[in-house]
């Protein structure tokens, strides 16, 4: 196989205090970190730095789970943050390149509100901004929006299709330069590069036209987060690039393989979409020095946070009444709701390698399911290059055990290896997120009429 000419992509998936569910309790961990935005500013100037393309928040739009002892004893997962376009909007002030990825739910959301918040946090971020649409996986956030139980995966994603063709329908309600905004004439707008949208479907009603400019880069990047079957159709028809967890390399590649296979039937090529799992890194100066690390911060995971964690994550089965060092009660584990793809990975990855309930949670513990990585910089980056060249992957979201530590870290062990080996950029490529990451400027619609027109 051909060694590949292009560099990978880098994000930085920040999690307040970092991706280990103990991490909070780790001492160098900024322990009220997902309320301290001087925090989070030291953070995004490093991976700025660093030259990372992008900084990637999730979110979720309520606290998850509902034990409050679980909770307290430090399952923080959106139990105290920051609303993350709020926070990327204000650090986009503070920097000058990296791009910004904020996840916002089509489930819980109306596509001009969305539409409107994205396309501002690109505008004034002069081009640096990206959204995460995701259907949401926590079944509790429906509990705050007037509804029961949380709508069926199928309907959410069916929901999700028609929420991203009217996004990205608004994001087009004005061409690239109708605002003149001549004094002379008093012509602000150009009336024939407005473009209303009417758009009547099964899920929405939406006229338009979105009451802010084109994008800077045409419109915001679009990511997706979903592995399930549902998930892979929407990434091939819409989004630019994807976020998932594959544990193999046989997986990596046979999921890159899958979606970019799917891009030509909806008119797209393969470099339209950037593939960039999640990679948990713990690197130390000696693999001695690595273990130490991590067998450091897993000593701090309280059990029923990572039963919880676990039973979250397989379809919500409560696993208290098992035995912890007995097998995954596989064949009682409901058909989720939530996040199937993980739920199958959870289960494969149990099966595969024969793990009781306590050797899986603390198994994820850090990743939730996504690749583990411990070693030197210089295993850590035999295995992202393995995973890179054999077409697994076109770059990693970097998820730091606990921060700024782990964050400092890769920066300065990983991320030196990686440009040794000509993986990773010296500079910036240009000023906007697609420019970094290497994607297209999409056209705008009433272009790419005139232009068939005229073929």
């Amino acid at each position: 196989m051909a060694k590949r000419r292009d560099k990978l992509k880098l994000g930085a998936f920040l999690y307040p205090t970092g991706h280990h569910v103990a991490a909070w309790r780790h001492p160098q961990a900024q322990a009220d970190a997902g309320v301290n935005f001087r925090h989070y500013v030291a953070l995004a100037k490093k991976a700025e730095a660093a030259k990372f393309d992008l900084v990637f928040m999730a979110d979720s739009v309520a606290v998850r789970g509902t034990d409050v002892d679980v909770l307290s004893r430090g399952a923080l997962r959106y139990v105290a943050q920051f609303e993350p376009l709020t926070l990327l909007t204000a650090l986009s002030a503070v920097t000058t390149n990296l791009g910004f990825v904020a996840t916002a739910s089509t489930t819980y959301n109306e596509p001009f509100h969305l539409a409107r918040a994205f396309a501002s946090l690109d505008q004034i971020s002069g081009g640096r901004g990206g959204w995460n649409l995701v259907t949401s996986s926590n079944e509790t956030e429906a509990l705050n929006f007037g509804l029961d139980a949380h709508p069926a995966h199928a309907d959410r994603y069916e929901r999700a299709r028609e929420f991203a063709a009217v996004v990205e329908g608004l994001w087009d309600s004005w061409e690239d330069d109708a605002f003149v905004r001549d004094k002379d004439s008093g012509i602000y707008f150009a009336r024939d590069k407005l473009h209303v949208l009417h758009h009547r479907g099964k899920h929405f009603q939406v006229k338009g036209p979105l009451n802010v400019a084109r994008s800077p880069q045409g419109r915001p990047v679009v990511v997706q987060a979903g592995s399930s079957e549902a998930g892979k159709q929407l990434a091939a028809e819409s989004a630019e690039v994807i976020f998932t967890a594959q544990q193999t390399l046989a997986d990596a590649t046979a999921f890159y393989a899958d979606v970019k296979g799917r891009l030509a039937q909806h008119g797209r090529e393969p470099d339209d979409l950037k593939i960039m799992p999640g990679v948990f890194p713990v690197v130390g100066r000696t693999e001695a020095e690595a273990r130490e690390k991590y067998e450091e911060i897993q000593s701090l995971i309280h059990p029923a946070v990572g039963l919880s964690l676990l039973s979250h994550m397989t379809g919500g089965l409560d696993l208290s009444s098992y035995d912890l060092d007995g097998p995954l009660p596989v064949e009682a584990l409901p058909v989720t709701e939530g996040g199937k793809s993980r739920q199958t990975l959870l289960i494969e990855l149990a099966t595969r390698e024969n793990l009781t309930i306590r050797q899986l949670y603390l198994r994820i513990a850090g990743a939730r399911g996504h690749w583990t990585l411990i070693g030197t910089p210089e295993q850590i980056v035999d295995q992202l290059e393995e995973r890179f060249q054999n077409y697994g992957a076109d770059g990693f979201n970097v998820m730091p055990p606990h921060l700024p530590v782990g964050l400092d870290d890769f920066v300065a062990l990983v991320v030196p290896e990686l440009r040794r080996r000509g993986l990773f950029r010296e500079e910036y490529e240009g000023r906007t997120l697609r420019e970094n990451l290497g994607l297209r400027r999409p056209e705008h619609f009433a272009r790419r009429a005139v232009a068939q027109a005229a073929e």
